[in-house]
């Protein structure tokens, strides 16, 4: 098997769809030697922030000199941006070696419960970090919490941002059964860190973690002007990045027992973060401002409106991608204010909404808007060539996509993107 094979193979294991439970994956880990038994982890739940907030858990304590894997999703260029220690991504010939480890294992497995592509992934990371001798995992979810594949770990501590409106198909529709999926993370005393305020999702975490008497520290507008983050410049720009840095800043504080940090280290991790494709700033000549963004529901677009009011005021050009599964007509409405010009794309995704429903949709919110639907991604940054300022946003399949079109990462000589697809055939199976 070459990395082209191990790929192709990874890409096939996406019809066996989103099946959500731990079945599955408790019976690969010990056939794998239940590799998760011999690592500490963090793992982080919630509808955003996910991602930076791991990103801020990984540096700081990597400046603090633990050996920190990291595991998130989805990837925006190449699939080894899933797994990685101390920043460096899992290297291709330990892709290779791992799926190939996978294949007689997964022939124990009847065809109609055969493990899912994210189920598989979460196993070789596991198998990874152990095999790396990481001190830490910087542990994310995929989609929920409770009957996601990543929760088979009992960590240090469960951190959960927030309860926001996402995946309702599969995690409910009001925000207290969204957030008891999420809470679903929670184990037996160990300690909660969430940023969540609003009482309905907040009263399901304090019961949740009531229940399995865990400590609940709750992270609130006042963390974010205390010490030392009231004094810290974020290289992750935007009030919610604050919000996500305090999150992180009181896991670390209620973990200190444990992993002893000292206050340089986490200004130097907190200074030094990076994280592609959360309100991206990319300059090019002759003086054009490009902005990154992955916000992909309501509550997303919300913080990123926020966030491009303060830091850029005055309108630009908008290349608006999305999913159709996600309430675009709520992140349309919140953003059409930001554009002087509003152009739609596709995302190279089945799932993709279509840009000519949502123009109509558009132009019935302001009929004197200049809105355009464009056939392709590439079609709609050609006719943005010459504008001077464009925020790219919708989905981060689609900012992923235009990292690569803007030659801002190397691009993998497979579409690696495409792994990011799951059918629509989607199960419960249970705890």
């Amino acid at each position: 098997m070459n990395y082209a094979d191990a790929i192709r193979f990874l890409y096939n294991l996406r019809w066996f769809g989103a099946k959500l439970g731990l079945e599955n994956t408790f019976k690969l880990a010990a056939l794998a030697g239940n590799p998760h038994e011999r690592l500490r982890f963090i793992h982080v739940a919630g509808t955003n922030g996910k991602g930076s907030t791991c990103a801020m858990l990984e540096g700081i304590y990597r400046a603090a000199g633990l050996r920190v894997g990291l595991f998130t999703s989805p990837h925006l260029v190449a699939f080894g941006e899933r797994i990685q220690v101390n920043r460096r991504l899992i290297s291709e010939a330990d892709i290779v070696r791992l799926v190939e480890d996978m294949q007689p294992w997964l022939r124990t497995f009847p065809a109609s419960a055969h493990p899912t592509f994210f189920e598989v992934v979460t196993i070789m990371a596991l198998r990874y970090f152990a095999e790396q001798r990481v001190d830490l995992v910087i542990w994310e979810t995929g989609l929920g919490g409770r009957l996601d594949a990543t929760n088979i770990v009992t960590p240090l501590a469960s951190v959960i941002t927030n309860i926001q409106f996402d995946h309702e198909k599969w995690l409910g529709h009001t925000l207290p059964e969204i957030a008891a999926e999420k809470a679903g993370i929670i184990k037996p005393r160990v300690p909660v860190v969430t940023a969540e305020e609003s009482p309905e999702a907040w009263g399901v975490i304090s019961q949740m973690a009531a229940s399995h008497q865990s400590l609940l520290r709750q992270v609130t507008q006042a963390d974010l002007d205390d010490p030392p983050l009231a004094n810290l410049k974020l290289p992750l720009p935007g009030e919610h990045q604050r919000r996500n840095a305090a999150l992180a800043l009181a896991t670390v504080r209620v973990l200190v027992d444990q992993i002893p940090v000292r206050a340089d280290a986490t200004e130097e991790g907190l200074l030094n973060v990076s994280w592609t494709g959360r309100l991206q700033i990319i300059r090019l000549p002759p003086g054009r401002t490009i902005l990154l963004d992955g916000a992909h529901n309501p509550a997303g677009v919300q913080a990123l409106r926020a966030a491009v009011e303060k830091l850029f005021p005055g309108r630009m050009t908008l290349i608006f991608g999305v999913m159709q599964d996600k309430n675009w007509q709520a992140m349309c409405r919140t953003l059409a204010p930001l554009a002087s010009r509003l152009v739609l794309a596709p995302v190279s995704s089945e799932r993709s909404a279509g840009p000519q429903a949502m123009r109509e949709f558009c132009e019935q919110l302001d009929p004197s808007a200049d809105i355009v639907a464009c056939a392709s991604l590439s079609d709609a940054l050609h006719q943005t060539a010459s504008d001077p300022r464009v925020l790219i946003t919708g989905s981060l399949h689609f900012v992923g996509e235009a990292i690569e079109a803007l030659r801002l990462s190397s691009s993998p000589a497979l579409n690696e993107r495409g792994l990011n697809e799951w059918t629509a055939v989607t199960e419960l199976r249970g705890v």
